[in-house]
């Protein structure tokens, strides 16, 4: 239905209102008596073949919502009832930010991506934080975390370290996110000497922590094999507990989406299926780099069962979607599910 019937409606109007109606949709629909059964039958599998522990942390299932999509945490309780394993709320920072100028989410259906330059917008983390302590799922939530746009790089630490402190009762891991190609200079933490010392900083704020929460660092598909192995000296050095990869790409190669469409668009992050192989070379060349030492969560271009398990044989333990739930609709969460325990 959601293909053939709502998705060509949906796609009649502006990406970003449409996110935020259909998240209303959502919310009103699991309302009424009954739908939340409903919702489960249609959408949920539930298998203990499904369970994954992973960073020392029990999964239901290995197929998770990505960043962006509940970026305010504002649907976390109601994604339970889409088939979800696990839920990622942000990026948040730590002052609520407009974030860049409207338009600033494009559909180019011809490659059935998205490309965005949303720039962290968010009610900042303490607005997600309310919103948390009303929290009736068991899912798995994450916590991705940034930077404000106005914070210089050189004072980056203090952003991250802020999130980090006031989400750490509310979430059950956290992503750092410093390769979102949406705010300025950001990817600059990326390298070598800025990410270590700041996933140190964390590192050394958890341990002070009664409860050890897993730390991963989410990465950009646009790193080179010397970036990557940094990237994995990193994870290493720091004892960080594994890596999200990707993010979306600022590359624009072998897209069927014309030239002056992509000029009237302008910049942003590309995500979904033009991502897909990138990404997946990224997960294999870090699996094989680091010899599986730390766990990798694949994320980029899954718009189909085979397109998970791909990420999966390639190295990843547990896989997120995006742009594909927009693409395929709700039902491709059960698919890969279903999928997955066929191959177990």
């Amino acid at each position: 239905m959601y293909k053939y019937i709502l998705k060509p409606i949906f796609f009649q109007f502006q990406p970003e209102r449409i996110h935020y109606f259909v998240i209303d949709l959502l919310k009103f629909t699991l309302a009424f008596p009954g739908m939340k059964w409903v919702f489960r039958k249609m959408y949920c599998v539930e298998d203990p073949k499904l369970e994954r522990e992973v960073f020392g942390l029990k999964f239901k299932n290995p197929v998770g919502i990505a960043a962006g999509f509940d970026k305010d945490a504002k649907l976390f309780n109601e994604l339970d009832y889409v088939g979800f394993g696990f839920i990622e709320i942000g990026t948040l920072t730590p002052v609520g930010q407009e974030g860049n100028p409207q338009p600033r989410l494009f559909r180019v259906p011809h490659d059935e991506g998205l490309i965005n330059r949303m720039g962290f917008n968010n009610g900042g983390v303490d607005e997600a934080v309310e919103r948390l302590k009303n929290r009736k799922t068991n899912l798995i939530i994450g916590g991705n975390i940034g930077k404000n746009k106005v914070t210089p790089n050189e004072k980056a630490i203090g952003d991250y370290e802020f999130a980090f402190e006031q989400l750490y009762p509310y979430v059950d891991y956290f992503v750092v996110n410093v390769s979102s190609p949406n705010t300025p200079n950001l990817r600059e933490l990326q390298d070598k000497e800025p990410l270590t010392k700041l996933l140190s900083t964390l590192m050394d704020l958890r341990s002070k922590k009664e409860q050890s929460k897993p730390i991963l660092l989410k990465i950009a598909p646009d790193l080179t094999d010397h970036q990557l192995d940094d990237i994995v000296d990193i994870v290493l050095d720091t004892k960080i507990d594994g890596l999200i990869a990707t993010n979306t790409t600022i590359s624009r190669d072998h897209l069927r989406t014309s030239p002056g469409e992509l000029a009237k668009i302008g910049n942003g992050g590309l995500s979904g299926k033009p991502v897909k192989e990138r990404s997946t070379e990224v997960i294999r060349y870090i699996s094989k780099k680091s010899k599986g030492a730390f766990p990798i969560i694949g994320v980029g271009g899954i718009h189909s069962p085979e397109d998970a398990i791909e990420k999966l044989e390639a190295g990843a333990s547990l896989v997120q979607v995006y742009t594909g739930f927009i693409y395929e609709g709700p039902s491709l969460v059960k698919k890969i599910n279903k999928k997955i325990l066929e191959k177990c």
